[in-house]
C-alpha cells in the first residue's frame, strides 16, 4: 500500500547541476552493494565512479526529467517512454571512456552491470528511474522518499508506469511504499541479487 511521504521542494536539473549532481552520486553509491565493488579500490572509487556518473547524468538532461531538491541533495535521473540511458554514440564509447578513467577490469565490470540488467527492461513503455541517491551529508532527512513521491505525482499526471532495479535490498520496503512491486531478481556471478519493481500507471489530475 502507498504511503504518505513529505513533501521536499523539486525543480527540474540543468547542465549547471551537472556537477553537484554526480558529487551526490558519487557518495550515494560509494558502498552500494552492486556498484560500490566494481571499483575495487577504494582510494580510486570516487573518480573512476564519477566519470560513468557525470556520463549517465550529462546524458539524461536530454530529457526533461531528471528531477532534484533544490541543491541537488538528492537527485533522481528518469528516462521517459521511449528514452534510453545513453545515445549509441555514448553506448559505443563507453569502455574507452571507463578504460581512460580506470582500469581494464573495472570497465568490463561495469560493462557487465548493463548487459545483465539492460535485457530485462520492461517492453511496455514507462519512466524508467536510472539512478536515485542522496548526498551522504543529507541522509535521514526523508530527501530522497520525498523527492521520489513528487516524481511519480508528476508522472502519474500523465499515466504511466514506473520501473526501477533495486541494487540495495534495504531499499525494498522504501519503493514498496510508494506503490512498487516486486517484478524480477537478476543474479549477479558474485552472488549480488537486484530485483527489478513496476508501479503500474495511475491517472492524476495535475
Amino acid at each position: 500500500m502507498s504511503r504518505i511521504h513529505s513533501a521536499v521542494p523539486v525543480r527540474t536539473a540543468t547542465a549547471a547541476d551537472i556537477e553537484p549532481i554526480v558529487d551526490t552520486l558519487t557518495t550515494a553509491f560509494f558502498h552500494d552493494p552492486l556498484w560500490g565493488p566494481v571499483f575495487p579500490d577504494e582510494r580510486k572509487r570516487a573518480a573512476q565512479a564519477s566519470a560513468l556518473w557525470r556520463l549517465c547524468v550529462t546524458s539524461a538532461l536530454r530529457y526533461p526529467w531528471t528531477l532534484v531538491t533544490p541543491g541537488a541533495e538528492a537527485v533522481a535521473l528518469w528516462i521517459p517512454p521511449g528514452g534510453t540511458e545513453l545515445t549509441p554514440q555514448e553506448q559505443d564509447g563507453l569502455g574507452s571512456l571507463l578504460s581512460r578513467a580506470a582500469e581494464p577490469e573495472v570497465a568490463e565490470g561495469v560493462r557487465s552491470i548493463f548487459g545483465r540488467l539492460d535485457p530485462v527492461h520492461p517492453d511496455e513503455p514507462c519512466f524508467y528511474l536510472s539512478l536515485l541517491g542522496v548526498h551522504d551529508d543529507h541522509r535521514g532527512k526523508g530527501l530522497g522518499m520525498g523527492l521520489l513521491a513528487e516524481s511519480l505525482a508528476r508522472i502519474d499526471t500523465l499515466g504511466a508506469p514506473a520501473y526501477l532495479e533495486s541494487s540495495n535490498p534495504a531499499n525494498l520496503a522504501r519503493y514498496q511504499s510508494v506503490g512498487f512491486t516486486v517484478r524480477d531478481t537478476v543474479t549477479f556471478a558474485t552472488g549480488h541479487v537486484v530485483t527489478t519493481m513496476w508501479r503500474p500507471g495511475r491517472r492524476s489530475t495535475p
